[in-house]
């Protein structure tokens, strides 16, 4: 078996969804090779078992031959386990290959996810990326499983109908041609199964995307009485997301009850026709049991084939919404020739005048939320821009080296699944202590002690298990410990009390001495403790001083600050 993850998942072919699938097969060489030879052994062998007990009954039971018919009862056992043994050789293969494809392709889009940065969250919706990982991998991973079983198939109708030939032309023909007929019967289901597929699956991340932005926004929601329309809407959508699963569902099962249907007419027309010719000496006793046998067995390729073509029909509309994210190019991208990486950790803003010099604790005030978060967008390189890290331009660096040196820390920002000491120190180089000091600076002993298992408890997906505030005060102490030349916080502490949010704007400054802290907030407490406020109008820096000069100074300022409370 394969060692997942791969080492290089490789370059894909994005120029169509089938040329995708095509290029997962491909990358799957011997394995494939491995899954159609045992799958074509699997099925013969089942093909040829009524023509060895047409021959058992015919030279051994008919002649009373027991020499024979202990001959054939041998060739039976032997058939026997090659059948066994490829059955199992197959469908190890066909398991690796579908973990090849689907583990390939969570790869491919995760490593894209992160190529992408902010890009993805413009262009591609949360639902639709949640329903790659749901729904479309599963696909992808399934129409490679069935590669073995659908050559088999293709072998062993050629081999049954061989067979057929040799005993009787007219049946032969029968099942040559009237095998092909029934499939081309099903055809015309296949192209509206899709449609309906793919609108079923449009509207799924849609669903998806819904779901995301109502956890997301929960509490706030329920803060402005929100929660009932949005609960509405959900289950509106969710019923169109019904009622489209029960039209695929509906073709789906005609086309499942087809398979049952025309193959069953076939194989009791075939058997009629060969009980006459049995009746008329045209065909022995046992040639008869053979071509039951042989009617019977052709309903597995039948439904092997339309289970191949639906299974396609599904990972094609899968494929089409992988290529549609890896076929997305950033935003950002590195220059061609990258400066070298700076000494220094002093960051401007030419767009605004912002300028915050290695080690300053600065703080940003604006009248207008819109215009800082845009700041913090350029100033973290999230948005093109002429911001400059120590007087080189962001843009002139590659980005792994400017999300190295500055991070931004937003209200947005959450937490993964896992235990919680690997969700702080996400570098996995912190001692306890270093831990301890960085939640001591984020007033998070209280959401510490509360947890039995302590730094090892289990957390879950986005810390739900956490208020607001205590999810606010953990994703603060994961920044700290990152530990970057410049941190940007935005509004690291808008969730939770004035007595937590004194404790942290008082601790701040002991945490990050030597480093350039910027912090995008309002808050008189975190104002208070700053070297210097950069007050902004229009998105442009106006006035700068410390929280109390410009509270005597610009009236404008006083406004945002105080909320307008001392007019």
């Amino acid at each position: 078996m394969k060692t997942l993850p791969l080492a290089d998942p490789g370059t894909p072919d994005l120029r169509s969804s089938v040329r995708y699938l095509l290029w997962v097969i491909r990358n799957q060489g011997r394995t494939l090779t491995l899954a159609v030879s045992m799958g074509i052994a699997w099925m013969v062998a089942q093909a040829l078992m009524p023509a060895i007990i047409g021959r058992a009954i015919d030279q051994g039971i008919a002649s009373d031959d027991m020499s024979r018919l202990t001959y054939w009862a041998g060739a039976l056992l032997v058939i026997g386990v090659v059948q066994a043994a490829s059955g199992i050789m197959r469908h190890r293969a066909s398991v690796q290959m579908w973990l090849d494809a689907a583990y390939r392709t969570v790869q491919l889009t995760s490593n894209k996810t992160t190529e992408l940065g902010s890009t993805l969250r413009k262009r591609v919706t949360t639902g639709e990326v949640v329903s790659v990982g749901a729904n479309d991998i599963a696909n992808i991973g399934n129409s490679c499983d069935v590669l073995g079983r659908a050559s088999g198939s293709v072998v062993a109708f050629f081999v049954v109908a061989a067979l057929l030939l040799s005993s009787s032309v007219t049946l032969g023909l029968i099942v040559l041609i009237g095998v092909p007929l029934l499939l081309l019967a099903l055809g015309p289901l296949l192209s509206p199964l899709q449609r309906r597929n793919m609108y079923a699956r449009e509207l799924q991340g849609e669903l998806n995307n819904r779901g995301a932005d109502i956890v997301g926004g929960l509490r706030v929601l329920r803060g402005i009485g929100g929660e009932e329309v949005f609960h509405r809407r959900y289950v509106t959508e969710s019923q169109r997301v019904r009622d489209a699963g029960v039209h695929v569902g509906r073709l789906q099962s005609v086309l499942d009850a087809l398979q049952v249907l025309l193959p069953g007419i076939f194989v009791v027309f075939v058997v009629w026709l060969g009980a006459r010719f049995a009746m008329e000496g045209t065909i022995t006793p046992g040639e008869l049991v053979a071509f039951y046998g042989y009617a019977t067995f052709l309903m597995i390729p039948l439904r092997t084939a339309t289970e191949f073509a639906n299974k396609m029909i599904r990972a094609n509309v899968a494929a089409g919404r992988v290529i549609r994210i890896l076929s997305l190019t950033p935003e950002l991208t590195d220059p061609d020739r990258p400066e070298e990486e700076p000494p220094g950790n002093s960051v401007s803003d030419p767009q605004s005048g912002f300028v915050a010099e290695e080690g300053d604790l600065v703080a940003i005030v604006c009248d207008d939320p819109a215009s800082s978060a845009a700041l913090a967008d350029r100033l973290g390189y999230y948005q093109a821009s002429d911001a400059a890290l120590d007087g080189v331009a962001l843009s002139d660096l590659r980005r792994q080296t400017v999300r190295e040196r500055v991070m931004v820390n937003t209200a947005a920002s959450t937490l993964f699944s896992g235990r919680l000491r690997d969700e702080l120190d996400v570098s996995g180089r912190r001692e306890t202590d270093e831990i301890m000091r960085a939640i001591h600076t984020a007033s998070a002993e209280d959401v510490l002690e509360a947890l039995p298992e302590g730094l090892d408890a289990e957390i879950d997906e986005r810390g739900r298990s956490f208020s607001g505030g205590q999810r606010q005060r953990m994703v603060l102490t994961r920044a700290l410990l990152a530990d970057p030349g410049v941190l940007i916080l935005v509004e690291p502490t808008s969730a939770v009390d004035a007595h937590t949010e004194a404790r942290i704007a008082k601790r701040l400054r002991k945490q990050r001495v030597g480093r350039t802290t910027v912090v995008v907030t309002a808050s008189p407490l975190l104002l208070d403790e700053v070297d210097t406020v950069a007050f902004l109008a229009e998105g442009r820096v106006v006035a700068t001083g410390t929280h109390r000069e410009l509270l005597e100074s610009v009236p404008a300022y006083r406004r945002v600050v105080t909320r307008g409370e001392d007019e």
